[in-house]
């Protein structure tokens, strides 16, 4: 008798792996969901902007000579540039303390994209700063009479300056967490320069009432760019006297973003680590 042969089983198809983008947004929503189930550093991002803001803002409320703008309504516009670049701290203190618990070492060892993990780092970023810096307009308009702007022109230039302010400081936030030896000394580490920049760049202090010196190592950093930018945005004609160039150079502003933004991404690419000095 002829035997009959058993039919083949099919072969099922490989499963396709989902893009690096789908991924990216995958891991940008753990992220953000991770970020407010600590409740603690929550009321710490959110409330510390907001407490400099109303402290500094209601002692210093005198009006500047010649342009009609208070000093409140200046910092408004220097803690918004301030609360962008904060993704240089909470990444780069972040990421140090997740190389150096292994987190950054499991993942490297998973099917997923090493992009996607920075996608979704930078996605929360945006996200967090965009909050941080509605508070403060929101803030700066009920106690410190700030008027927002009403041209389109005006806020497609706070577009583009808190997008390349914040992916340039995420890059950049990414790149130090390589500097600490170890996740405990992070926060030391990449708090203090921060600081730093935030006094010599025009957050709390106009550039104008700065030392030369102090004032010419605070334009080689984005954050005093970022700063007059917004200002651009919020103070109006009558604020561009307060500047050092008696203009607010937009197109300046954006050249040295942009330069920031690719330095960035050069340091990510040549100096991160996955992981920790001491797993070699």
């Amino acid at each position: 008798m002829t035997e009959i042969a058993a039919p083949r089983a099919a072969t099922a198809a490989p499963a396709r792996m989902p893009s690096t983008l789908r991924v990216g947004l995958s891991r940008a929503a753990l992220e953000t969901r991770m970020f407010f189930r600590e409740k603690d550093a929550v009321l710490f991002t959110f409330s510390f902007p907001i407490i400099l803001l109303v402290i500094f803002g209601s002692i210093f409320s005198d009006q500047m000579e010649g342009t009609g703008l208070s000093v409140s309504q200046l910092y408004v516009a220097g803690l918004i540039g301030s609360a962008t670049m904060t993704g240089f701290q909470n990444l780069g203190i972040g990421i140090a303390m997740d190389r150096e618990d292994g987190t950054l070492k499991r993942l490297a060892g998973t099917p997923m994209p090493p992009a996607a993990y920075f996608i979704g780092k930078a996605l929360n970023t945006l996200l967090v700063s965009f909050l941080q810096v509605a508070i403060l307009l929101a803030i700066g308009v009920a106690m410190f009479d700030l008027e927002l702007p009403s041209a389109a022109s005006s806020w497609l230039t706070f577009a583009w300056v808190f997008v390349l302010g914040v992916l340039g400081s995420s890059l950049l936030g990414v790149a130090v967490s390589s500097l600490p030896r170890s996740g405990k000394s992070a926060a030391a580490v990449i708090t203090m320069p921060f600081v730093v920049l935030q006094f010599i760049s025009g957050v709390f202090i106009p550039l104008s009432q700065l030392p030369d010196t102090l004032a010419r190592i605070a334009s080689f950093f984005p954050l005093k760019w970022m700063c007059q930018g917004f200002r651009s945005v919020f103070l109006g004609d009558a604020g561009a006297t307060l500047e050092l160039a008696k203009s607010y150079e937009l197109g300046r502003v954006a050249l040295i973003l942009g330069a920031w933004f690719v330095g960035g991404l050069v340091l990510c690419l040549t100096t991160f680590r996955w992981k920790g000095r001491r797993d070699g």
